[in-house]
C-alpha cells in the first residue's frame, strides 16, 4: 500500500473542495438567478471539463502553466516557481477539472428556490446577505453536500489531468490513481488491487458520511 500517494490524494481532494466551495456557491447562485446575454456561454464553459478528454484538458493546462505562457510567466514572476510538476500545479488543474462538479449541483439547488421567497425576506427587513445565510443557504444545503461529495470523489480518482500536469513525483504529484497505474505497469496486480480497494473504500465512506450528515440535517428540520 502506497500511503504517501494516498496522503497526496487526500490532501488534493480536501484542498480542492475547500477552494471550490465558495466559488461554487457564488457562481452557482449567479448562474441560477441572473439573466444576461452571455449566460449560455458561461454555463458551457463551466461544463466544458465534463466533456473534454482528461488528457486533452491536462495538455492545455500544462501548456498554460509553462513559463512561456502568459499565466505561467505571471505565476513565475509572482512566486519565483513554476507550476508544472508541482503540487500547486496539480491543485490548480484539479480546480479546473472539478469546476462543473462543484457548480452545477449548487446551481440546480438555487434554481429550485422560489424568487418570491427572497422578496418576502426582503420585505421582512432582511438584508440580501442575511437572506442568503438564513433563507437560501439552508434550502440549497443538499446541493452543497452533493457538490462536495462529487468533487471529493472525482478528485480522488482523477488520473489524466494530474498525470499530464504533475507527472508522478513521489510525495509531490504522485496520487493513488497514478500509483495504481504504475503497479499495473509493473505487473503487480496484488498491489494494484489493494490500492484500488483502498481508493474505493475511502470514496465510499466519504460519500456515505457526507450524505448521512445531509440526511440528518433534513430530519432535524422536519
Amino acid at each position: 500500500m502506497d500511503w504517501t500517494a494516498l496522503s497526496v490524494s487526500l490532501q488534493l481532494a480536501v484542498l480542492t473542495c475547500l477552494f471550490l466551495l465558495p466559488l461554487g456557491l457564488w457562481l452557482g447562485r449567479v448562474l441560477a438567478q441572473a439573466s444576461f446575454r452571455g449566460k449560455p456561454l458561461c454555463e458551457a464553459l463551466v461544463a466544458l471539463p465534463l466533456v473534454m478528454p482528461p488528457t486533452v484538458l491536462g495538455f492545455y493546462l500544462m501548456m498554460s502553466f509553462g513559463r512561456d505562457a502568459p499565466f505561467g510567466a505571471f505565476w513565475h514572476r509572482l512566486t519565483g516557481e513554476g507550476l508544472n510538476f508541482t503540487f500547486t500545479g496539480i491543485l490548480l488543474a484539479s480546480l479546473v477539472a472539478n469546476l462543473p462538479f462543484a457548480v452545477q449541483p449548487i446551481q440546480r439547488a438555487f434554481e429550485a428556490v422560489p424568487a418570491n421567497l427572497r422578496e418576502a425576506a426582503w420585505c421582512c427587513g432582511l438584508s440580501p446577505w442575511q437572506t442568503f445565510l438564513r433563507i437560501e443557504l439552508p434550502l440549497v444545503w443538499p446541493g452543497v453536500i452533493s457538490a462536495l461529495a462529487l468533487t471529493f470523489a472525482h478528485t480522488l480518482g482523477e488520473f489524466g489531468v494530474i498525470l499530464m500536469v504533475g507527472g508522478a513525483i513521489d510525495g509531490e504529484t504522485r496520487t493513488l490513481a497514478i500509483a495504481i497505474y504504475d503497479r499495473v505497469q509493473a505487473f503487480d496486480e496484488r498491489g494494484a488491487g489493494i490500492m484500488s480497494a483502498m481508493l474505493l473504500l475511502v470514496s465510499f465512506v466519504t460519500i456515505g458520511v457526507v450524505y448521512g450528515l445531509a440526511g440528518r440535517r433534513r430530519w432535524r428540520r422536519v
